[in-house]
């Protein structure tokens, strides 16, 4: 009875060593083929493209200097309705024009004890705006805006608030095909890795789309936009 017993533990011994051996094997065989699953390749593609801008806004300041204010004031309101004379006549749309407001500076009372006067005591400033999606139309008007310039008015600029500007308000009809490109060109590069490595690409885990910039082409062309976008993405790979 005792010699029974102990045959029945010995096969039963050698059921669990073989059990917790199929156990083991089928254990590392999953890990082995989950690493082999996860095995990726993560890339880049760019898609870069130039499109002109399709908004301008022309800021046009002059300022005039005297002595009588009452004079001065006449001066602006004659400088600010030859300014629009000039841009009608160029082509540009009145409903695109708006005019700032004048703003007067009184050198006397900013002398804060000097004895010594100024020539002139005012000092006015008015700025006038072009809004305009004609944007061929209103660099023409500004390189002729030099025909003003003979007739006695006097432009500033130099500064943040005279500087003209060049939108690009489109983004959302160039995103779909940007995109495409972006993400094809990173499968091209996903394709020419797994080649080189004896590898088979298979399926996207991830990818990411990085955020659209646009730019100034160059300093000398801000009408022109430089817009560029960056996708990655991730690719399974497999033997």
């Amino acid at each position: 009875m005792q010699e029974n017993s102990k045959v029945g533990a010995f096969i039963l011994g050698v059921f669990i060593l073989l059990g917790l051996s199929s156990l083991g094997y089928l254990i590392g065989t999953s890990a082995i083929k989950f690493k082999e699953y996860e095995r990726t390749v993560t890339v880049k593609g760019l898609s870069e493209r130039e499109y002109p801008a399709n908004i301008v806004i022309w800021p046009i300041q002059f300022t005039t200097i005297g002595n009588n204010l009452e004079e001065i004031y006449s001066t602006v309101d004659g400088n600010a309705a030859e300014i629009k004379r000039f841009l009608i006549d160029k082509g540009i749309n009145e409903k695109e024009i708006s005019f700032g407001t004048p703003s007067i500076t009184d050198k006397l009372a900013q002398q804060y004890g000097s004895q010594e006067r100024p020539e002139f005591r005012y000092l006015a400033s008015q700025t006038v705006t072009v809004y305009s999606q004609n944007i061929d139309t209103a660099r023409t008007a500004m390189n002729s805006l030099s025909q003003l310039g003979k007739k006695g008015i006097m432009f500033s600029g130099g500064d943040y608030q005279t500087v003209t500007e060049y939108l690009f308000t489109k983004l959302n009809d160039i995103k779909p095909a940007m995109i495409e490109e972006a993400t094809t060109k990173a499968r091209d590069v996903a394709h020419k890795f797994a080649s080189d490595s004896n590898s088979t690409l298979g399926k996207i885990k991830q990818a990411s789309q990085g955020q659209f910039s646009i730019e100034d082409r160059d300093k000398n062309n801000p009408h022109i936009k430089k817009i560029r976008v960056v996708s990655t993405v991730e690719y399974y790979l497999s033997d």
